[in-house]
């Protein structure tokens, strides 16, 4: 682990009553919590990061890239104020999610994974938020879901969210 970085007293704090939820030997049932915690502490999760929650856990660090390299909801490098994922798994492919995301990267002139120049907006894509019925589905800042979201909806998204 990078010794110059430590999981701050509060994030520790919060960690601890996340560990209360499970059994004392099952500590790394806690690392989705633990990660979600750092990262709306630092904005976004580094390795150096990662190593801490992986020793606060008692956990490899290879454990805890992986849980963090496969969700969406956490972010490896800093994104803009307004974070939109968008579901492209196949039930919302075959419902318009790949128009809908086409629309969302011709609006903001990025890809996937790209932040506009003013860090208002990051485009990142996501797999199943389990609203199969209601695609094409958009999640926004990993707490508010989107559902239905064409076109329109998303032009009407973007300009109240510019606000």
């Amino acid at each position: 682990m990078n010794a110059a970085v430590s999981l701050s007293e509060a994030s520790r704090a919060r960690i601890d009553r996340e560990l209360t939820k499970y059994p004392a030997d099952q500590r790394q049932s806690a690392v989705m919590s633990a990660l979600a915690i750092v990262q709306e502490e630092n904005g976004h999760l580094t390795n150096a990061l990662m190593d801490a929650v992986a020793e606060h856990l008692g956990m490899p660090p290879i454990a805890v890239y992986e849980v963090a390299t496969f969700y969406s909801m956490y972010d490896l490098s800093p994104v803009g104020t307004h974070k939109l994922c968008v579901c492209t798994n196949l039930p919302c492919a075959l419902s318009g999610a790949n128009e809908a995301a086409e629309h969302l990267k011709k609006r903001l002139g990025i890809g996937f994974n790209g932040t506009t120049a003013d860090g208002r907006f990051t485009l990142k894509e996501g797999e199943c938020f389990g609203a199969c019925g209601d695609a094409p589905v958009i999640l926004q800042n990993n707490r508010k879901m989107l559902v239905g979201m064409t076109a329109s909806k998303i032009d009407e998204l973007l300009a109240e969210l510019a606000k």
